[in-house]
Parts: C-alpha cells; sequence; structure tokens
C-alpha cells in the first residue's frame, strides 16, 4: 500500500519548513557569535525568530490553510494577548523579593 500523494506532499512540505526552521536556528547561532551591540543584535534576533515562529504557525498549526479573516482577526488578538502579559512582569520581580515596589 502507497500513501495518498496529498499525504507524501503534506510530508514534503513539513519536512521543508522543519529544515528551514533549522537553517534559522543556524543563522541565529552564527548571530550569536558576530561583534554585533546589544541593541543590533536584539533587533536582528528578533527578526529571525520573528520569521521562525510565523513558518511554524503557518505551517505546523496549519493557519495558512484556514480564510483570510480568521488569521487577521488572530494577529490583533495575540498582540493583544502579549502586551497584557507584559503588564506582569513588575509586578512578579515585586513579588520576587517579596516587598512593596516603592523607590
Amino acid at each position: 500500500m502507497s500513501a495518498p500523494t496529498h499525504i507524501k506532499d503534506s510530508l514534503k512540505t513539513d519536512i521543508v519548513v522543519y529544515l528551514c526552521i533549522l537553517a534559522l536556528s543556524g543563522v541565529q547561532v552564527a548571530l550569536a557569535y558576530q561583534n554585533a551591540h546589544g541593541a543590533q543584535l536584539l533587533v536582528r534576533m528578533l527578526a529571525v525568530a520573528f520569521i521562525q515562529a510565523g513558518l511554524g504557525v503557518m505551517y505546523f498549526m496549519h493557519l495558512r490553510d484556514e480564510q483570510r479573516n480568521l488569521r487577521l482577526a488572530l494577529i490583533p488578538a495575540t498582540i493583544f494577548v502579549m502586551l497584557m502579559m507584559n503588564m506582569i512582569w513588575s509586578d512578579s520581580f515585586r513579588l520576587l523579593h517579596m516587598r512593596p515596589l516603592i523607590k
């Protein structure tokens, strides 16, 4: 029994995307060993990480097969959740030392 063509194509696509993500990880390692300053290195690493995350979401979570409206609804919702998660960091540092955040 041989697998249907759409399954073979899907596996081939998954392997190609996985290899692209792996190559981008290698790019991040190469970027880490360059003599770049903090802000410049941060921007480069975040750009590569954003591409990696986009590939993972689009292919492994099958978001590329969804309707465009769903994608357009998920992007602002994700940004909102990330911004709200960012609001708790100052409180977590306060709780680390178990004292009020008074300067």
